[in-house]
């Protein structure tokens, strides 16, 4: 083992422009402040989660036996099952207090995620495992005595890496289901840890049903971790990755988009859908923005001064050539 491993990856135009196309989208869902402070769309998004995490793990309950479980209201359906949902959403709900360069923490979201389903939950295996369809094997984990070498380099490298959040999680989550740390629960953990990563740059990822996503495509998911294990680099898995989060942030902004193509509410107030445009590009003008929001361009000039004063807006170069920066409260 080397102190500075890097994990294999190629960085392309193709993930360098689904990287841009996703920092856009969520510039327009930063602004939307509702998304975040819903509870019961968070409450509902959580929910999805759970049930297609573990759907991929071939736990049979439906989406609204998952929600009756989550409630505490008696379900008929395997024990196992069941217990399955109260641990994730217990993992779930802890998770916003995790670090994700901790091993420590790790091991504890596992234990949470797998406690009474396994003997080894919350410690890394003990013994050599494989991920088998039907009676082939499809891939064989590391070697038990290197589990924690690699576990450690692995976070060694996520914690200083200076690669975007977007593609250290995808990394992550490839090298951690190739290693396959644990004796069961990787795939779901893996999971866990990379919304974690996630969260951790952007608050609303918390809420974000990806593992729905992953689910819907769940062949594909399978056919990507089987290709980046052929090709020895995980390129390919990043790709697949970046594309689901780029389509999910996708299909949350189509619903909310304003005839202008932007995105904004109809009861939004002009400031509200002034600092949607400026986010989506700095370099609107007045005139054009007064132009987009059918307002006067005196009153933009007036709500992008009353911005300013309060700091949600910043000017960056010069008046003819700079941009506005919209600043995050």
């Amino acid at each position: 083992m080397t102190d500075k491993y890097i994990p294999p990856f190629t960085m392309n135009e193709e993930i360098t422009n689904m990287v841009i196309e996703i920092g856009e989208l969520v510039g327009q869902l930063t602004v939307y402040d509702d998304f975040q402070t819903n509870l019961k769309l968070r409450r509902e998004n959580r929910i999805k989660t759970i049930h297609s995490s573990l759907a991929i793990e071939n736990n049979t309950l439906t989406i609204e036996q998952v929600t009756d479980v989550i409630n505490g209201r008696k379900v008929l359906a395997p024990p196992q099952d069941i217990h399955e949902v109260k641990n994730a959403y217990e993992a779930y709900e802890e998770l916003q207090k995790m670090n994700p360069y901790s091993i420590k923490d790790l091991l504890k979201a596992h234990k949470f995620m797998m406690s009474g389903l396994v003997r080894e939950a919350g410690v890394f295996r003990s013994g050599n495992v494989g991920v088998y369809s039907g009676d082939v094997l499809i891939h064989a984990g590391s070697p038990a005595n290197y589990v924690p070498e690699l576990m450690k380099d692995l976070f060694s490298w996520l914690k200083s890496s200076k690669l975007h959040p977007l593609i250290k999680g995808c990394i992550f989550h490839y090298e951690f289901e190739f290693i396959h740390p644990f004796a069961d629960g990787n795939g779901r953990t893996g999971r866990l840890w990379h919304s974690l990563i996630l969260q951790k740059w952007k608050p609303f990822f918390a809420w974000l049903p990806i593992e729905t996503m992953i689910y819907d495509n769940q062949e594909k998911y399978y056919e990507a971790i089987n290709k980046s294990n052929s090709l020895g680099e995980s390129t390919e898995f990043v790709r697949f990755m970046l594309k689901v989060i780029q389509d999910t942030l996708s299909e949350i902004v189509k619903t909310k988009t304003g005839k202008s193509g932007y995105f904004y509410e109809k009861n939004m107030g002009v400031e509200e859908k002034l600092l949607v445009l400026l986010t989506s590009d700095g370099k609107i003008s007045a005139r054009t923005a007064a132009e987009i929001l059918d307002v006067s361009q005196r009153q933009i000039e007036r709500c992008i001064a009353a911005l300013k004063k309060s700091g949600r807006l910043k000017r960056i170069g010069a008046n003819r050539n700079g941009s506005w920066i919209v600043v995050s409260e």
